[in-house]
């Protein structure tokens, strides 16, 4: 029996982008991403004589039901000192009629009520300017509206990352589990784009956080000026300014599955769609190191199927000699190149869920991740055609 191989140009150069894509994903999963699937570094509690004093910033607009949720979540949290500095972002709801009463009621809210709106600031920078201004301490933690804590150790589990270099905490912040296909689409791109902040972070280059779970310095705010150097842009209020002013020394991750922010899921697919585009818009800002692995990552990860695909139709057969002859591509060959990556995937992936309380996402992982292979170029396009 002899085997005879028929190839051309054209399958060799495919094959050739394929196993170079694949030797790509698999140096980012294992190089980057390996940071955050083994993590084991968590901070030493601190005493409650070492908690600074905090001020929790909250903008909202016409959410005086996430509110009437919220508020009592943050106030029962176990932390010695800390005020709720909440931002009426120009509702037209209940919102500033419910801050008012609670305002009398509870000394540690902090209502700051804005009536109009500046045209010349974008998205949510100006009434997070003003809750920065507004607030009596230093030390500032970020979340929005529609945001959970899970627990009333929040609080202590991001300022316990604090020492006395520490300007900036990076967190995660999960969606609340929803059994929609909308939902797994949302949990998995919060899964893979905190995979992609938090190693780099962890790595010594940030670039990114949430606005959902974020803390940083009042002070470091009002040294670079806030917002001014994007406060056209709709979206950058967390991303691009800790791209500016986070840095390998002054920075820390907080990574507590326990201790973490849940956020309730968007219903429409559109206003995901929407939310997406614009955080893709922000992508050219960041520092080139972090965006170059970015877009090496997103690129490779769509030219890996993309070429895997092709295969399947260029790639050469073999024909086993004798009386029936059997034309077959190579299948066993890509099947185990595949599964390498795969197997990656599921190790990765799995210690990197593990560490920000995300469930459920592995059993649809090879489908989630062909759909946002196609989906991310996608978004980082409309992203640059709408900015």
């Amino acid at each position: 029996m002899s085997i005879t191989f028929f190839f051309n140009r054209l399958s060799f150069y495919v094959l050739a982008l394929f196993i170079v894509m694949l030797l790509i994903q698999l140096c980012i999963h294992w190089i980057r991403f390996s940071g955050l699937a083994f993590f084991k570094h968590y901070p030493r509690p601190k005493p409650d004589e070492a908690l600074e004093p905090v001020s929790v910033v909250v903008c909202a607009r016409d959410a005086y039901e996430h509110l009437t949720e919220l508020i009592p979540i943050l106030l029962s949290q176990d932390y010695p000192q800390f005020e709720v500095v909440v931002v009426n972002d120009c509702s037209d709801d209940e919102t500033e009629e419910f801050l008012k009463d609670l305002e009398r009621r509870e000394p540690r809210i902090k209502p700051v009520q804005l009536r109009q709106h500046l045209n010349f600031f974008n998205g949510k920078k100006f009434p997070l300017s003003m809750g920065i201004k507004s607030a009596t301490y230093d030390l500032l933690i970020l979340t929005d509206a529609d945001c959970r804590p899970t627990s009333n150790q929040w609080l202590r589990s991001v300022v316990n990352n604090y020492d006395r270099n520490t300007e900036v905490v990076i967190g995660y912040s999960r969606y609340q589990r929803r059994n929609t296909l909308l939902n797994a689409l949302m949990r998995f791109d919060a899964l893979q784009n905190g995979m992609m902040y938090l190693s780099s972070a962890l790595a010594g280059k940030p670039y990114m956080g949430v606005g959902k779970n974020l803390s940083y310095r009042q002070r470091l705010f009002f040294r670079n000026k806030g917002f001014i150097e994007h406060y056209t842009m709709e979206a950058g209020d967390d991303d691009v300014f800790i791209s500016q002013v986070a840095t390998k020394k002054n920075t820390q991750v907080q990574i507590d599955a326990d201790n973490t922010i849940e956020v309730f899921p968007m219903t429409s697919a559109a206003t995901w769609v929407r939310e997406r585009t614009r955080r893709y818009s922000t992508i050219a800002m960041h520092r080139r190191g972090p965006r170059s692995l970015m877009m090496l990552h997103y690129w490779s990860q769509f030219l890996f199927y993309v070429s895997f695909i092709a295969l399947f139709f260029l790639s050469p057969a073999f024909i086993l000699a004798g009386d029936i002859h059997y034309a077959v591509y190579y299948f066993p060959t890509l099947a185990v190149l595949f599964l390498m990556r795969y197997g990656t995937q599921m190790i990765i992936y799995s210690g990197a869920s593990k560490r920000l309380g995300e469930r459920g996402l592995l059993a649809g992982l090879i489908l989630m991740d062909f759909i946002f292979a196609i989906l991310t170029p996608l978004f980082r396009i409309s992203g640059r055609l709408g900015k």
